[in-house]
C-alpha cells in the first residue's frame, strides 16, 4: 500500500537522522571536553572563563542533538510497530514529543512575523482542537510564547483571566493547564511548543526546553530537518488563500476577511480549514 510505503520511507529517514544526530552529539561532546581542557591550562582567569563558556555551549548543543536522536528513534520504533498492525492510525511524530514532555497532548506551531499561525502539528485531536482555538480567537499560550519569546503557563481560573476567549473555550475541551515555550534560534523566534495538562514539575525544566530546542535546530531549521514533521503538519495556506478570495468579494482588507473566516468557523464549531475549503469550492459566500 502507498501509505505503508510512505511509512517505510519515514522510518528509514528517522533512523538516518537519529544516527546523524547522535554523531553530532558525540562531536559536540568532544569539543566541550577540549574547551574544558584548555580552560584548565588557561594562563588568565578571563581566558579560562571564555573556554568554559564555549564548553557549556558545546555541551548544550550535544544535549540538543541527543534529544533529537531520541525523538527520531522513538518515531522509527512506533512506525516499525505500526507496520505489523492493521486498521490502526499511522503514528504521529508529535505523539512521541508529547510523551517526552510527560503529557498526552502537545502541539508545535510555526508563526509569521505578525504572530499568525502558519503551520500546526499536533500529537492528537485534543491538542489540534486547542491550537485551532488559538487560531480562531487570536490568543493563547503558543501565540504569547512566540510573541514574548518566553515560557508561558496558566492553569485553572488563570486561563480565563489571561485569555478571556481562549481560556473558557479550552476549559470546555477538558484542559485545565497549558504551558508553552518559544522555538527560537539565534534570537529569532519561529513558533512555540505547547503542552496541555503537563505532568507536575515539567514547566521550567531543562528537558522541556531541550525538547523545544531539538525541534527547532534539528526538525525545523536544521540542514537535515523535517519541517512538515513527516507530513503531519497542517498548513494554513488554504485559509489564507480563502481570505484573499473573500477580500476580493467583499472589497475589504485581507486581514478583515481572515477574521471573518475565523469568526464563521468558531460560530459553527468547525475548523477554519473546513470553512476555507467551502469558500474556495464556491459552496460558501461570507458577508
Amino acid at each position: 500500500m502507498a501509505t505503508e510505503g510512505g511509512a517505510t520511507q519515514s522510518k528509514i529517514s528517522a533512523e538516518r537522522k537519529a544516527a546523524v544526530a547522535r554523531a553530532r552529539s558525540a562531536l559536540e561532546t568532544i569539543r566541550a571536553e577540549l574547551c574544558e581542557a584548555l580552560a584548565a591550562e588557561a594562563p588568565t582567569e578571563a581566558l579560562r572563563a571564555a573556554h568554559l563558556r564555549m564548553a557549556k555551549l558545546h555541551r548544550s548543543t550535544a544535549h540538543c542533538h541527543l534529544t533529537a536522536a531520541r525523538l527520531q528513534d522513538d518515531y522509527a520504533g512506533r512506525l516499525a510497530q505500526w507496520a505489523g498492525q492493521r486498521g490502526t492510525p499511522r503514528p504521529r511524530f508529535m505523539t512521541g514529543v508529547a510523551e517526552a514532555c510527560g503529557t498526552g497532548s502537545a502541539a508545535l506551531t510555526l508563526v509569521s512575523a505578525a504572530s499568525e499561525q502558519l503551520t500546526v502539528a499536533a500529537s492528537d485531536e485534543h491538542a489540534r482542537a486547542a491550537q485551532e482555538l488559538e487560531f480562531l480567537l487570536g490568543e493563547g499560550p503558543a501565540r504569547d510564547a512566540a510573541a514574548e519569546v518566553r515560557p508561558i503557563t496558566a492553569a485553572g481560573a488563570a486561563l480565563a483571566h489571561r485569555w478571556p476567549g481562549y481560556g473558557p473555550a479550552v476549559t470546555e475541551l477538558g484542559i485545565d493547564k497549558v504551558a508553552a515555550v518559544p522555538l527560537s534560534l539565534s534570537g529569532a523566534c519561529v513558533g512555540a511548543l505547547a503542552v496541555f495538562d503537563p505532568a507536575p514539575g515539567l514547566v521550567g525544566t531543562d528537558s522541556f526546553i531541550e525538547i523545544a530546542e531539538a525541534l527547532t535546530r534539528s526538525m525545523i531549521l536544521g540542514p537535515d530537518g523535517e519541517p512538515d514533521l513527516y507530513g503531519a503538519a497542517n498548513l494554513r495556506a488554504q485559509v489564507h488563500q480563502a481570505a484573499g478570495m473573500v477580500s476580493v468579494q467583499l472589497d475589504c482588507p485581507v486581514a478583515d476577511a481572515l477574521e471573518l473566516i475565523k469568526a464563521h468557523a468558531f460560530a459553527e464549531g468547525v475548523s477554519a480549514r473546513s470553512v476555507a475549503e467551502r469558500v474556495l469550492n464556491g459552496e460558501l459566500r461570507l458577508g
